[in-house]
């Protein structure tokens, strides 16, 4: 397997790509018509924004309007409240739509009588990042922050991308953006092997483990095979820049063709970092590129692994063309995506965080984080199981990743995509039970209100309170601090 490129290869591809970003060429969407069945999620209005700036007409619906879908009303896009498919005729050409869109919707069963041309959100991610200089951040952590990473540091450096992030960040004006440049650089997500649809000139793998187990059922072999797709899907002009220190990451990209730069928190990779020093758990270093210092990459994001994300994201701006100290200046303004240890308020002289993290290696990183930058005198941490199915396959790993917190409090497992079967097979009070034997201290209480009402009669001035999980755990940090 290739370690890296050499300097001149380096260089012609950044030269490359950096010709291209001046040749936007029309788009094959030009004057078609396509509707989008939930047009108002992140990902499908950035999409929707995107075709509109092509020259295509949409229209699209949305049951629940928000500020995405009251923005894309005001350019003249049609939507509707329902999906009953009104706005559906033999003059549409396409239809998108998000996964959570079942085959028997109403809407979409319409666009089929009518003999529209369906596909899924993720196809549609790829068709469009086929006419771009696309750059796709795939891994089992990281994506979203890297991606918005990406993002930012482009818009800044006047690349003005267009983009799609798993998450809103303020500095973004939310998770996503058409733009006036050709580069489009888009989160990377492996459930239901999504990103396999995507056509991406540079690929970025921060790191592969086992998660997703309800849909790669024969574990992290088939997990990594599915990575290996993934890479391969990069052109031989591309550029992989993938973690050197993750073993299934290095599986994962044996015997490619595509040029390969990995990146280390060490020398000898072609992207290194150097740590010197850490300020208020935010941790600093130095850049290196095939042995050549570039800067100092001063992230204000708490925890190490921002800083190697940081890195990373510093790569893929150099392989589009940015020059170097000014992508290093940019990442060092980035303030992070929306429920990444973001800070909620205060309550009784406590601090509130919330946390998107729902798998062990994200608990334990964080909660490590956030004891570097808080310095707690206790750490509360309010975790919500996502997925029975997850919880079960990952039980022995969830059950040690506590350790860093004083006390953890588990509400009922959010229940989503699983089968009832599946939903009986496993509870939150075995997950504390695991903790507690464990020697950490743990409790289980059933519903949000009860855990405010303990947090409420238990947090003191110095404690850092956070909420963590995937699904709708943050409610109960917005009400503790509203309350």
């Amino acid at each position: 397997m290739a370690t890296g490129m050499d300097a001149t290869l380096q260089n012609s591809t950044a030269e490359a790509v950096s010709a291209e970003l001046s040749q936007v060429p029309a788009s094959r969407f030009a004057g078609k018509r396509v509707h989008f069945i939930g047009i108002g999620g992140c990902g499908m209005s950035g999409l929707a924004r995107m075709l509109l700036d092509a020259g295509a007409i949409v229209s699209g619906s949305e049951p629940k309007p928000n500020e995405q879908t009251l923005k894309l009303a005001k350019r003249g896009v049609q939507i509707s409240r329902n999906q009953m498919g009104e706005l559906l005729n033999d003059q549409v050409d396409l239809v998108v739509r998000t996964a959570a869109v079942p085959d028997n919707n109403i809407e979409y069963r319409a666009a089929q009588k009518l003999g529209i041309t369906g596909v899924k959100y993720a196809r549609m991610l790829g068709m469009v990042m086929q006419e771009r200089l696309g750059v796709a951040v795939a891994g089992t952590h990281g994506k979203s922050t890297t991606t918005a990473m990406i993002s930012y540091a482009l818009l800044r450096c006047g690349v003005d991308p267009s983009f799609v992030v798993g998450g809103t960040a303020k500095q973004l004006g939310g998770g996503s953006h058409s733009g006036a440049g050709k580069v489009f650089v888009a989160e990377a997500c492996e459930y239901d092997r999504s990103f396999h649809n995507l056509h991406p000139r540079i690929a970025l793998i921060t790191n592969i483990e086992e998660d997703h187990l309800d849909c790669y059922t024969k574990g992290i072999d088939e997990i990594i095979e599915s990575f290996h797709y993934f890479a391969g899907i990069v052109p031989a002009n591309g550029l992989i820049l993938a973690n050197g220190e993750d073993a299934n990451v290095t599986k994962a990209l044996a015997g490619l063709n595509t040029p390969i730069e990995l990146v280390g928190r060490k020398p000898g990779f072609a992207w290194s970092v150097g740590e010197v020093e850490q300020v208020d758990g935010c941790h600093h270093g130095v850049v290196f590129h095939h042995g050549k210092v570039l800067g100092m990459l001063k992230p204000a994001l708490a925890g190490a692994h921002n800083l190697f994300n940081a890195t990373m994201a510093t790569a893929a701006c150099v392989a589009c063309g940015v020059d170097a100290p000014a992508a290093l200046a940019a990442l060092g303004e980035f303030t992070g995506v929306d429920r990444r240890m973001t800070e909620v308020g205060k309550y009784n002289g406590a601090t509130v965080i919330d946390d998107y993290g729902h798998h062990p290696t994200e608990i334990q990183t964080t909660l490590k984080a956030l004891r570097e930058k808080y310095r707690p005198s206790r750490l509360l941490c309010v975790f919500q199981p996502h997925q029975h199915s997850r919880t079960r396959f990952l039980l022995k790993d969830f059950a040690s990743s506590f350790e860093l917190a004083d006390q953890t409090i588990v509400p009922d497992i959010y229940f989503v995509r699983d089968s009832e079967a599946e939903r009986q097979s496993i509870s939150s009070a075995e997950l504390v039970a695991r903790i507690m034997a464990n020697g950490q201290q743990a409790v289980h209480l059933p519903g949000f209100e009860q855990i405010v009402s303990y947090l409420k009669q238990n947090v003191r001035t110095g404690d850092l309170v956070v909420t963590m999980g995937a699904g709708n755990v943050c409610d109960i940090g917005r009400d503790l601090v509203g309350g």
